[in-house]
Formats: structure tokens, sequence, C-alpha cells
């Protein structure tokens, strides 16, 4: 089962130097049956404005990655860590049992992310940070695992969840097939591009929420840059 949900459907907030897009229930953004998809629970398409960010603010028992879309964020903890993430990479960041952190696009552009926060599996573990720059080059070869929790995948950025984050980059005309275990489910979205996936266009930031579905054949309609989410 394929179902997609506009980018004109997403509730929507614009606070000035945050421009934000809720795919679920998300602040003053209440939609109950956009509580969650599986175990993730918020999916924000946010546009950061160039010199401005997210003051230090607390967290606890939550996974939540940011993926860089365009610009780059720059990161900082009451851990200590410190970290500047560009386009095409991520960070993890494991809230655990508390983490105070900041996120600041320091650039001279504006930075678009997304913003992803998935259930763990424990609660109260230490925190921890992590963010790792993957080879362009990897890109254009179908889906390449980013950050993932799932047995098998140790040698990607690890997050503390039974989840895989996946992205791939494909020219117009071209295919990547992805298949999920029995009982998963999904969640595209088109960070660019438009595509078609088992027969349903997706254009750029609508999402499409997927599951009983045990192989996913995405087609690039315009060159695309696409990123999916595989949970419990």
């Amino acid at each position: 089962m394929l179902q997609l949900r506009p980018f004109d459907t997403l509730g929507h907030a614009n606070h000035g130097w945050l421009d934000a897009h809720h795919h679920f229930s998300f602040a003053e953004y209440y939609d109950p049956a956009r509580m969650h998809w599986g175990n993730l629970r918020v999916w924000n398409d946010d546009l950061i404005a160039a010199g401005s960010g997210f003051p230090p603010h607390p967290h606890r028992d939550m996974e939540i990655i940011t993926y860089v879309r365009e610009g780059a964020i720059t990161h900082e903890d009451s851990l200590g860590n410190k970290g500047r993430t560009e386009a095409g990479d991520v960070q993890v960041m494991s809230a655990g049992s508390g983490i105070v952190h900041s996120e600041y696009n320091l650039e001279q552009v504006d930075t678009r992310i997304f913003q992803i926060w998935i259930i763990p599996q424990r609660v109260g573990d230490a925190p921890s940070w992590g963010t790792r720059p993957f080879p362009k080059g990897q890109r254009g070869e179908g889906f390449v695992t980013l950050a993932s929790g799932r047995e098998g995948d140790e040698q990607q950025l690890r997050i503390r969840t039974d989840a895989r984050l996946v992205a791939a980059t494909l020219q117009a005309g071209e295919s990547a097939e992805y298949r999920f275990d029995q009982g998963r489910r999904g969640y595209l979205v088109p960070a660019k591009g438009a595509v078609e996936v088992n027969g349903v266009r997706v254009n750029a930031r609508d999402g499409l929420a997927i599951e009983q579905e045990a192989l996913l054949t995405v087609t690039a309609i315009e060159d695309s840059e696409i990123v999916l989410v595989d949970v419990a």
C-alpha cells in the first residue's frame, strides 16, 4: 500500500528565520491521522535562514537524524561535541538520558534540512552524537545506507533503533530498487526532482507512506535526490 501525502497538505509554520513543514504532528500542528508511521515520529522539512538557527534546547530519549539538503548546519552540544554537516551528509544525535544542543546556519545562504525523529528501542542510555561525510561518488549506484540500527549495517552511522536511513541520487530515466523485509514500513521523500514509485508519482518534498510492499522500484522522472526511512 502506498499513501501519497502531497507537500501542500503538510503542516506549516513560518517563524521568519525558520520556515517549517511537518509531515507528522509537531509543535502547534496536530493531525490525529499523522502522529507517526511505525517508530518514525517526526519528519520536518526546514528552511533555516542564513545566520540564524535553533538556540540551545534539551532533548531526551529520541533518535534525531539531520539530513542536509542545501547549505550546512553547525552543531554544538552539552557533551562538548562540535561539528559542521553540509549538503548530502547526515548527523545523528541519540538524545538518550538527556542532551542540550544548538543547530545554527552559520552560512551566508539559507540551509534546507530534513529533521527526522525515530523512537529508540531503549530509554535512558547515555547520549551521543556523530556525523559522517559520504563520498558523493556512491550516489548514482542505487540506494546507499547513511544511518542504521539494523543488524548487518554495523559499518554505517549508528542509531539506537530498528530503522535504516537510505538515499539515492538518480538522473532522469534511471531507476533504483529497495526491498523491505516482511512487516516493515517505509517513508520516502524526494529532496529534489520527481519520481515514480511502483506507479505513483511523487514530487519534490511530497511524502509517501509505504506498507505491505516487498519491493519498491523508484524511477526518476527528473534528476532526483530521494531519502527513504525503513522502520518497524
